[in-house]
């Protein structure tokens, strides 16, 4: 069976960490033809439009895209393609691992949790306007809909990776209406999982519990905003956004990216870590069924970095892009 991805290389370091990823996922024998299709800054600048609808209407088509970082400027020009992207094709669930990787050193080795951000409301709504000069206004949009299915959609990946206990994170306590909905329709959820244990932190606090004993948890869920801090948090506790891979996923499409950003001081250089978005690209393979094909390419990752001697400079080695690539696809064999 062959598959038809889309390709969004991105900007900065995306089109080395995409090239890399997709010499790993064709080394697996995965037959995938990919659709290379454009989105971000450089196509901005070159068209005057970040998000191209022959990108939205390619996933569309295909069902399932691997895109690279992208830039998004901050306080004006054009808006988050990441946004964009997860908004109009309803990808409602994002869904982050954060496992410690042997060979890196931090200061918990047995992290292992699972972050899953709602990803299409939320402050994220970008429902933004003047009120009176030097007052704004932005609205946080929480719906029952929402809430309902990225909960749900947690407990399903609980149950389905064999998790123990799902904690929805929220700030009730102030925001008693919008995560106060949240929380009542998660609660009501959880009661139709009676197998899976269900409770309940304070995003703060949550926090704060994370970086002293995150062995407490195993998966969280919550709104847009605090999936966005809480999921970053919990990548520095296993080496930081170059290892971390991201899905996001809807009812019948998946986008599956890299996190980190385009680190344009070292664009071109051939030296950026590919590992997140070869990892993310496992997800992707995971994603498709291709269990056997994802569990190769993570085991490889782990074997090069564990070893460390083809690792890039971030993670302590001297290696560039491609040596480290070459490694990965050694171990796959």
């Amino acid at each position: 069976m062959s598959y038809h991805v889309t390709l969004i290389p991105g900007d900065g370091i995306g089109p080395e960490v995409v090239d890399a990823a997709v010499r790993v996922v064709d080394a697996t024998g995965v037959s995938v033809e990919w659709e290379r299709a454009e989105g971000g800054a450089d196509t901005f600048a070159r068209t005057g439009v970040a998000l191209p609808e022959a990108t939205i209407n390619s996933v569309q088509k295909n069902g399932v895209g691997l895109k690279g970082p992208t830039a998004t400027p901050s306080s004006c020009g054009f808006r988050s393609i990441n946004v964009e992207l997860r908004q109009r094709l309803d990808l409602y669930a994002n869904f982050r691992p954060a496992q410690s990787v042997p060979g890196t050193v931090e200061r918990f080795d047995d992290v292992d949790l699972l972050v899953i951000r709602e990803n299409t409301e939320g402050l994220y709504s970008g429902l933004e306007h003047v009120v009176v000069p030097g007052v704004v206004e932005s609205l946080r949009i929480i719906t029952e809909r929402a809430s309902r299915r990225v909960v749900q959609f947690a407990f399903d990946v609980a149950r389905r990776r064999g998790r123990r206990k799902v904690t929805a994170v929220h700030k009730a306590n102030i925001l008693k209406l919008s995560d106060g909905l949240f929380l009542k329709v998660a609660r009501e959820v959880a009661e139709q999982h009676g197998d899976i244990a269900y409770d309940e932190c304070i995003v703060d606090a949550c926090a704060m519990k994370l970086v002293t004993n995150p062995q407490q948890f195993d998966v969280l869920v919550m709104e847009n905003l605090f999936g966005d801090i809480i999921s970053d948090l919990c990548s520095g506790l296993v080496g930081g956004l170059g290892l971390t891979a991201s899905g996001n996923i809807g009812e019948e499409l998946a986008v599956f990216e890299a996190v980190h950003g385009t680190a344009p001081d070292i664009a071109g250089k051939g030296i950026a870590n590919p590992t997140a978005l070869i990892r993310s690209a496992a997800l992707m393979l995971e994603h498709l069924g291709e269990l056997e094909a994802a569990n190769r390419v993570e085991t490889a990752i782990r074997k090069v970095i564990a070893a460390g001697e083809a690792t890039t400079g971030d993670l302590g080695g001297n290696a560039d892009t491609m040596a480290f690539t070459d490694a990965v696809i050694a171990s796959l064999k």
